[in-house]
């Protein structure tokens, strides 16, 4: 199955949904106009609070998640029944979700398509589960504690669901491995997640006893997480800025090839990612990867092109030991300093990032001026080498990364 096929299969599948939600909404009438507004509205609010920077997180929207998820398992309103069911939830989720996009999509940072997929997939597969047993009297008996973690339930099996759905898009968007792509979205769970699903499960029980004046009280805490998430992501972009700059230091000095520090990071980043690394451990990685040259800053004559992987292995590790202390002394990371100054190190007594460093920053070396054939004339001499000095698995990961790219590696800075 190529990787396209799961992503066409969800677009499908969320159109069919909307389509068909739209057409039965549009003939039976809204139920509860108010509550359906309410609702709406507080879709909207999400969308318009929708994370738009440049980095990529799990749940752009949490407001947003947050109240479609609580009203696909609405059941009362201030002690009355509902009577929506699935087909108007996804519509007011559908609408509302586009019309807080519209302000966004006029900057050209909006949802994209696998998000507003998802969105409408995950409310119909809750309201799917919830409210045609609700309405027909199957949850009755279910009362106080019991309802509480049957919403709960509901909404752990709506986030797995919602996991499974973002790994295949992500896996078809990037042609990564689906099984580490997963694990990444469930250890991502337990973060924004919960938070997600505790707040609509809080707010389908509140609004049941208490009415609609409970959607402003409940959704101050998600809001104020949200605020706190854009500054912490704020607070990892300068962090990430500082040490690019600091690694494009060989490069201004000569020390290195222009470019050289990036490519290796991107390339470490794949592979970590094809080895089953979680987000946090990649993030390190990278970091590792663009200062793993920062110690040929001692050097009293540069390394011809910066190929240190041809230099004696005494000579690798006092330039490794002299990147760590860089990078202590900056105040970098303890985790990626580390990794600096243990790439050189034994290939067996190496941690898998600089496992994964050290390969790629050979194969970058190698690759870089050997002409159209130095991706295949790199690997290969890799591929010898692995009796002791580089990784086997490290190596076939970089062959399976590079694969799926053709086998090119980009040269320019």
């Amino acid at each position: 199955m190529t990787p396209a096929l799961p992503r066409v299969l969800i677009h499908t599948c969320a159109a069919l949904l909307a389509a068909v939600s739209l057409a039965v909404t549009l003939h039976s009438g809204l139920a509860q106009r108010g509550v359906a507004l309410a609702f709406g509205a507080l879709v909207v609010l999400g969308e318009l609070t929708r994370w738009t920077g440049p980095e990529r997180v799990r749940e752009a929207a949490p407001l947003g998640a947050a109240g479609a998820l609580s009203y696909a398992l609405l059941g009362e309103h201030a002690g009355r029944p509902t009577g929506h069911g699935t087909a108007q939830v996804v519509t007011v989720v559908l609408t509302a979700s586009l019309l807080g996009s519209v302000p966004h999509l006029a900057r050209g940072r909006g949802p994209t398509h696998d998000d507003l997929a998802r969105r409408v997939l995950t409310a119909g597969f809750a309201a799917a589960c919830f409210q045609p047993l609700y309405n027909r009297g199957v949850f009755d008996g279910w009362i106080g504690p019991a309802y509480a973690l049957l919403l709960l339930a509901l909404l752990t099996l709506t986030a797995l669901c919602d996991a499974v759905l973002a790994a295949a898009l992500a896996h078809a968007r990037t042609g990564w491995p689906f099984g580490p792509l997963l694990r990444d979205e469930l250890r991502a769970m337990p973060g924004v997640g919960s938070a997600v699903c505790a707040t609509g499960a809080v707010i389908a029980l509140a609004v049941a006893v208490a009415g609609l004046w409970a959607l402003p009280v409940f959704c101050v805490p998600l809001l104020l997480t949200q605020v706190s998430l854009r500054r912490y992501a704020a607070v990892r972009a300068t962090y990430r800025q500082t040490i690019a700059s600091l690694a494009r230091a060989t490069e201004i000095a000569g020390y290195t090839p222009a470019g050289h520090a990036r490519r290796v990071a991107a390339l470490s980043r794949a592979v970590g990612r094809d080895l089953g690394l979680s987000g946090p451990e990649l993030a390190v990685l990278e970091y590792a990867a663009l200062m793993h040259d920062i110690g040929q800053l001692s050097l009293v004559d540069p390394v011809p092109a910066g190929a240190t992987a041809v230099l004696p292995a005494a000579e690798q590790r006092r330039i490794a030991l002299l990147g760590g202390a860089v990078v202590r002394q900056t105040g970098g990371s303890t985790q990626v300093a580390e990794i600096v100054e243990r790439q050189a190190d034994p290939c067996a007594e190496q941690p898998l990032a600089a496992r994964i460093v050290r390969v790629v920053n050979a194969y970058e070396e190698k690759a870089r001026d050997a002409g159209p054939g130095g991706p295949l004339t790199a690997l290969e001499e890799l591929r010898l080498a692995t009796a002791g000095e580089y990784a086997p698995e490290v190596v076939e990961a970089l062959a399976r990364v590079l694969s799926r790219d053709g086998l090119t590696l980009p040269m320019s800075g």
